[in-house]
């Protein structure tokens, strides 16, 4: 007489493998596990299921779940804003104003290369500046950049 897989042998696995991912932190393995606890689930449903198709349905629901993770859920984890970093790396740089501050609200500035990860940024000016000017940054105001007419 064999070893035969239950439903609760999944869900412990499950468990297991979301609880290493406290010590990991990969957003990798949490996956997995839950993919474990889902098919503890369907084994709960259908306990007649052959091992075979078991292994075979959680490599789909881990899958499926890794998939959205990387492809919808963990691009809105990353942190876009600008916010404290290296204002020394980017006072005195000069690129193109693409959007004119107007009305209260931020224009946009174009550097010719990438700074700090990003090549648009948001500016605000004292200055009348038109589409097409140059401008030197002269500080940093939270997520924008305090630009002068070159």
């Amino acid at each position: 007489m064999g070893f035969e897989v239950l439903y609760w042998h999944w869900v412990v696995l499950g468990v297991l493998l979301m609880l290493s991912e406290i010590m990991l932190t990969t957003f990798f393995v949490l996956w997995f596990g839950i993919a474990a606890v889902l098919m503890g689930g369907v084994l709960f449903v259908a306990p007649g299921l052959d091992l075979t198709w078991q292994i075979l349905i959680w490599t789909l629901l881990s899958s499926v779940l890794a998939f959205f993770w990387f492809k919808y859920l963990k691009p809105l984890s990353i942190d876009k804003t600008k916010a404290g970093l290296s204002r020394e790396a980017i006072v005195g740089e000069v690129g193109q104003v693409i959007s004119v501050p107007q009305d209260g609200k931020r224009g946009r500035l174009r550097f010719p290369a990438p700074i700090l990860g990003a090549d648009e940024w948001l500016i605000m000016s004292q200055d009348a500046l038109a589409e097409g000017d140059r401008v030197r940054v002269k500080d940093v105001s939270g997520n924008s950049l305090i630009v002068e007419k070159v």
